[in-house]
């Protein structure tokens, strides 16, 4: 959690901001705690950055809310507030990656890191068999809480202004993507090993020295210039999960499901324990009125 700044709003439709989730950093978009002003509703809101393509990011928030695929964030509603495009999803308490790893003091142990992996490639692994690409893998993009990991920032490269994806960390931009093309599953799957590499030795590019010996092969074909040469996401979470479970893409996302929450070390659990009391004990700002003009948030059933 970090203090508001001077231009972060005020509101997004219903809800006042009450903090940033996200400090400095790589993050494709802006991401704020927000509660409803009878504090009966607290949300993650999320909205594009400045430099972004507003209209096409409400484009990718859309087919987001639209989406049931594991670990992905799914918008709960969605609205404009003076142009500026939002939505919003019921608060569970949440770190991004990057924070995470500051709670525990460094990278994080190799089974957690393969847990980790595991529940994003099933997740992206949905989405692929489908035709989506996720578009948005990054360090920041990953929400680590008590239940298992979830898979924000949708959409960005192909939400991103000419100029190029704002905020996305240039270690999980695939070259492909680098040189202009459009975003497929394989260019997940290179921004998943960024990941991976990030959650265990704190850089999206690291030495080969840097990662932990059983996670260096899956890493360097993750991260493999030519797709052709990327493993696909069934196979990273064939990789990952234990003992090189054989199953089908449909039965590992159910047994990922139903598998117990995420073993987090005792720092992170205090450093969410500790934003969650932080935001509940918070004072809400003053209300200011609605523009007449805005449009009632959408409800996405």
């Amino acid at each position: 959690m970090e203090r508001l700044r001077h231009d972060d709003p005020p509101r997004l439709g219903p809800y006042l901001t009450v903090a940033r989730l996200d400090g400095d950093g790589a993050v494709p978009e802006r991401r704020y705690l927000g509660r409803t002003a009878d504090g009966e509703h607290t949300v993650l809101l999320c909205a594009p950055l400045p430099e972004a393509a507003p209209a096409a990011w409400a484009i990718e928030a859309e087919l987001a809310s639209r989406l049931s695929v594991p670990r992905f964030l799914r918008p709960a509603s969605r609205g404009s507030e003076a142009g500026l495009p939002w939505y919003a999803v019921p608060y569970t308490p949440v770190l991004p990656l990057p924070a995470a790893l500051a709670a525990h003091g460094g990278p994080l142990p190799e089974d957690l890191v393969r847990r980790l992996g595991a529940a994003l490639a099933a997740g992206l692994a949905t989405a692929h068999a489908r035709g989506q690409a996720h578009a948005g893998v990054t360090p920041a993009a990953v929400l680590i809480g008590a239940g298992g990991p979830l898979l924000g920032c949708f959409g960005a490269v192909r939400s991103a202004a000419p100029e190029g994806p704002p905020g996305l960390d240039p270690g999980c931009l695939a070259p492909e993507l680098r040189a202009g093309g459009r975003p497929e599953p394989l260019g997940d799957v290179f921004a998943l090993g960024a990941v991976l590499a990030y959650a265990a030795s704190g850089h999206t590019v690291p030495e080969q020295s840097e990662l932990p010996p059983g996670l260096r092969r899956l890493v360097a074909s993750c991260l493999a210039r030519d797709p052709a040469d990327r493993p696909s996401a069934p196979e990273v979470l064939r990789a990952v999960s234990p003992s090189g479970l054989q199953q089908t893409q449909a039965a590992a996302v159910t047994v990922l499901d139903e598998q117990d929450p995420l073993p987090l070390p005792g720092r992170v659990v205090a450093a969410l324990a500790a934003q969650s009391a932080e935001l509940l004990a918070s004072e809400l700002p003053a209300a200011r009125p609605a523009r007449p003009a805005r449009p009632a948030p959408e409800k996405v059933h």
